[in-house]
């Protein structure tokens, strides 16, 4: 299986210093990687290292909490797309969806969506801290508010994507929807696993070992 195309090259740690995104992009070039996942002050930098690749400028929007108000994941969307973000990646207001406040949820999501216009949307729900029916409502409503992708985690709370997770989104959100396995994936089988399972996407930091059939270590 060809899996470069599934991959977003992914460097979040806020740490993660100008030298590291760099070795990043070169790799994502190397490799013909469906996109790089970097944060918001990067987009940039990354938008104009790339320009003449086919690797998309991917980032993340309310990371990694997903506590910010609507209009501020909103501002922050425009603001990314604006800098040279193909795709965004945003994550849910968790709390609101523990509370039951569905329709919070679903107008967070809505408003990002809605800023993006043409740009790939991609929902984290954080699959950690849910349990299966909040996961699948929180797919629901991602579907219902317009996005394109739900994405298992940020790779910072308590865990990543696991095959049943994956496996359950899948199901929830039927074919037309894609679905991001994020955290997890360290080597090509569990890649794999991921795909098979139903994502369409694989966020890692880990995309080269993943490429030269290596296991890699590390949480992402």
């Amino acid at each position: 299986m060809k899996l470069n195309k599934y991959i977003d090259h992914t460097a979040l740690k806020p740490e993660t210093n100008q030298k590291q995104i760099e070795a990043l992009l070169a790799e994502a070039k190397e490799y013909d990687f469906m996109s790089v996942c970097v944060n918001p002050t990067w987009v940039k930098f990354a938008a104009e290292a790339l320009k003449d690749s086919d690797v998309k400028v991917c980032t993340v929007i309310g990371f990694p909490l997903g506590a910010n108000t609507p209009a501020v994941k909103a501002f922050e969307t425009k603001d990314a797309i604006a800098n040279g973000a193909d795709e965004v990646d945003m994550v849910i207001n968790v709390g609101a969806l523990k509370s039951g406040n569905l329709d919070l949820v679903e107008e967070d999501i809505r408003a990002v969506v809605e800023a993006s216009g043409d740009t790939l949307t991609k929902v984290i729900i954080e699959t950690c801290l849910l349990t299966d029916e909040e996961k699948v409502l929180a797919c629901q409503l991602a579907q219902k508010a317009g996005a394109d992708f739900v994405k298992t985690s940020t790779g910072f709370s308590t865990g990543g994507a696991t095959v049943a997770d994956v496996a359950l989104m899948r199901q929830t959100v039927g074919s037309d929807m894609g679905v991001k396995a994020s955290g997890g994936a360290r080597s090509y089988e569990d890649a794999v696993a991921f795909i098979e399972a139903g994502a369409t996407r694989i966020g890692a930091s880990s995309g080269v070992a993943i490429m030269k059939g290596e296991k890699a270590s590390g949480d992402y």
